[in-house]
């Protein structure tokens, strides 16, 4: 099978195509024809070594497609089933090889693609509202990158938990996607200092919760829009990662607290797992959750999807078609 692997850390050319054996499954496993994987900034945090993984590697941690082989043992997938999955590594080519502990069925109504885009970011958007921070009507958030993949699901969700959303992106375009999805306020960082204008919207008040992508950026004037005990909730760094700062700065600024949590520890158990994606699921099959897939590319040009993302001058979900 054809693979797209890295054998040392850098920019977007050290990923080359490579020639693998199709995997066979163990007894637990199945192996996976893949018919859409997705691109997530992780990737490139593995690429450039920001995250470390054993060398040479297949990149991708989610996809989704058809099982064409099942392992001794196997009893809940047979082949054929359509089959989704978050947290396997080798997505990044045309089979991957899928414990069965990680992987769950699509069901009818949500067709291959739609479930490949809505593993990682539909499910990390879901703990984000449900239990990083639990969103509920009255309060406002700050969603930054809110045009982007996780930012249009996180938009959605915050809205059928009744909360306000104020959203961040660079362009009007952009703007116009999360006002679709539904965000009250829209804030062209390009334009407007995000601090000031969360400051205006909300007449000095502060926020309950902002969900921040970004990091390096944008965490400092962050913490300065949240209310007395509000979350700082830092779940990645597209900008790249924040400077070490003292904890006093959460005293001083009102009893704030961070966290930054990751999809993995919150889909640690089988059972968690298999809820949270059902969850997903539920809501695109009820037409509470529009997944937004912006760009497709062939397995081929992994490197160009991943530069593409890297840019942040992408909507919604990029998907690789292997």
């Amino acid at each position: 099978m054809k693979a797209i692997r890295i054998h040392s850390h850098g920019e977007a050319d050290v990923l080359q195509r490579d020639s693998l054996n199709t995997p066979k499954p163990e007894p637990g496993h199945v192996t996976v024809k893949i018919e859409a994987a997705g691109i997530n900034f992780i990737d490139i945090y593995q690429r450039k070594g920001l995250y470390k993984v054993p060398l040479p590697y297949t990149l991708g941690l989610e996809g989704a497609g058809t099982v064409s082989q099942v392992g001794i043992g196997v009893e809940e997938f047979q082949v054929g089933d359509r089959v989704a999955y978050s947290s396997i590594p080798g997505s990044y080519a045309e089979y991957v090889h899928a414990p069965t502990d990680k992987i769950v069925k699509i069901p009818d109504g949500v067709n291959t693609k739609t479930a490949a885009a809505a593993m990682l970011q539909g499910m990390t958007a879901h703990f984000l509202v449900n239990d990083t921070y639990h969103l509920k009507a009255g309060d406002t958030c700050l969603i930054h990158a809110v045009a982007g993949g996780v930012g249009l699901l996180l938009t959605q969700m915050a809205k059928a938990k009744g909360a306000t959303v104020i959203g961040t992106t660079s362009s009007e375009e952009k703007a116009q996607l999360a006002k679709n999805a539904g965000a009250d306020h829209v804030i062209l960082y390009t334009e407007t200092d995000f601090e000031e204008g969360v400051k205006t919207i909300m007449n000095g008040k502060g926020l309950q919760v902002v969900y921040d992508s970004v990091g390096l950026t944008t965490f400092e004037k962050s913490l300065n829009v949240l209310a007395m005990r509000g979350m700082m909730v830092l779940y990645g760094q597209s900008s790249g990662p924040v400077e070490p700062f003292s904890p006093q700065t959460l005293n001083a600024k009102g009893s704030l607290y961070l966290t930054r949590p990751s999809l993995f520890h919150y889909i640690a158990s089988r059972e968690e797992f298999v809820k949270r994606a059902s969850d997903v699921f539920s809501m695109i099959q009820g037409k509470k959750l529009n997944v937004h897939i912006g760009e497709t590319f062939p397995l081929d040009a992994a490197g160009e999807a991943q530069s593409r993302l890297e840019s942040r001058t992408t909507s919604g979900k990029i998907l690789l078609l292997p």
